[in-house]
């Protein structure tokens, strides 16, 4: 059993009782590696259901041959093969856009529990350290690639950080094994083929061990972003309060509870919590958070990020995304229309308990001026009655108002009038949720 063998049983060892393992095949070296290696594994031992998928970018004309090589070596490993054509959505970076479309793909055909294996390795580890130092990278970033990441309803894992590329090529050679050659991994236009061709060959001949330094410091900085990310999870405990609205799903943090932590502690904790939610920028672009936070109690600031934005409002840090960025469409649903569950364009659903009593009955959204009718208190205002029950101003223009002629007679979720509540009629409205995070 050769060192790479074993060092792989290792990596997969706690790995073993999940449902299957799924390799990201490209045909290059390192995935052809990995896939051998697995194979014959799979020959000697029981093995979860073991599996091959191949992306297919399209980028370019020698990447069309890549899938028959890819199937010829599956059908003679025994091992069955996707192939998954995906588009590639242009951008400023090809090489980041194509990588959000693989993993969007591996995303997708992972079941609950599966596991993708990369074939990436320590060398790989060390240029993406560099890399990112490059670009000023913080904590995070220069953790580099982790061995273990969810992805999708399963796991992605990378058994093979602890081995060297010459180690790879070594094993293939003495294999017999043939791989496929991407030409654009020659192109030094593209920064991480600069580093890989150009960078580090002149630093290991300063020094030798240059691919295992960076690596191991990789890896100790990967452990100083779980020390980061635990301190963060526990400020988040703290800084979560509770929200007065439990039917309103969007995520909120309370400005208080962040406040009172130090400047430092504070963007950890943001970029922990925002992180499932938004691409965050870097150190240099954090003013738009002082000037949210510092703003006057009466203001209401946002900081514009990249998938979404963060208001704040009675008290508390909103999270908006999706729907909640576009104003709803115009509403003027009629009483032949208020059965069960009704969907409202850009704004989640609205839903009707119980039997209205005759009459002229609609529901729109504020226009201004509406004044309530509230049990045991009089007519009251509906601006004065949000201020006091605290409903945040992004909300209020979003709020189902149901009308009886030109009466308002309920707000959803949150009062409504005499002359319907003996009827026992209730109006719910279920929020739009935002987008739910990043894919991957």
């Amino acid at each position: 059993m050769t060192d790479l063998t074993i060092r792989l049983r290792q990596a997969m060892q706690p790995w073993r009782t999940a449902p299957a393992w799924r390799i990201a095949f490209s045909g290059g070296l390192d995935s052809s590696v990995l896939l051998h290696l697995l194979a014959a594994w799979a020959r000697r031992e029981e093995l979860p259901a073991l599996s091959a998928i191949h992306i297919h970018h399209g980028l370019q004309p020698a990447a069309d041959a890549w899938p028959e090589h890819c199937a010829k070596l599956c059908a003679r490993l025994d091992i069955p093969l996707d192939i998954v054509r995906v588009q590639v959505a242009p951008g400023a970076s090809l090489e980041q856009a194509a990588r959000r479309a693989r993993y969007a793909a591996f995303a997708e055909r992972l079941g609950p529990g599966e596991i993708l294996l990369g074939a990436q390795h320590r060398d790989d580890q060390a240029e993406t350290l560099l890399f990112r130092l490059l670009r000023g990278a913080g904590v995070r970033g220069l953790a580099a690639m982790p061995a273990s990441r969810p992805l999708g309803r399963g796991t992605l894992l990378r058994p093979l950080l602890g081995c060297s590329r010459a180690e790879l090529h070594a094993y293939a050679q003495s294999h017999g094994l043939a791989w496929v050659e991407d030409p654009s991994n020659a192109d030094e236009r593209f920064s991480r083929n600069f580093l890989r061709r150009q960078v580090m060959p002149l630093l290991a001949e300063r020094w030798p061990q240059v691919t295992a330094s960076l690596a191991r410091s990789a890896g100790y900085l990967g452990e100083a972003q779980q020390l980061l990310e635990e301190l963060a999870e526990m400020d988040l405990l703290a800084a979560r309060g509770v929200c007065a609205l439990p039917w309103l799903p969007l995520p909120s943090l309370d400005l208080s509870g962040v406040a009172a932590l130090s400047d430092a502690r504070q963007c950890n904790l943001l970029r922990h919590w925002l992180a499932p939610l938004s691409r965050m920028p870097d150190s240099g672009h954090w003013a738009g958070w002082y000037d949210l936070r510092d703003a006057a109690v009466d203001a209401t600031p946002i900081w514009k990020l990249a998938d979404g934005e963060l208001r704040r409002a009675e008290g508390r840090l909103w999270w908006l995304s999706g729907d909640w960025l576009k104003p709803p469409q115009p509403l003027g649903l009629l009483n032949a229309a208020l059965t069960d569950s009704v969907e409202l364009p850009g704004n989640g659903r609205v839903n009707l308990s119980g039997e209205l009593p005759q009459g002229h009955w609609h529901l729109r959204y504020r226009v201004g001026g509406e004044s309530l009718q509230v049990p045991g208190r009089g007519r009251r205002d509906l601006k004065r009655l949000l201020n006091e029950m605290r409903v945040p101003p992004f909300v209020r223009s979003r709020l189902p108002l149901l009308f009886d002629g030109d009466e308002l007679m309920a707000v959803a979720n949150l009062t409504q009038a005499p002359g319907i509540e003996a009827s026992g009629v209730r109006l719910h409205w279920s929020p739009p949720i935002g987008d739910r995070g990043l894919s991957w």
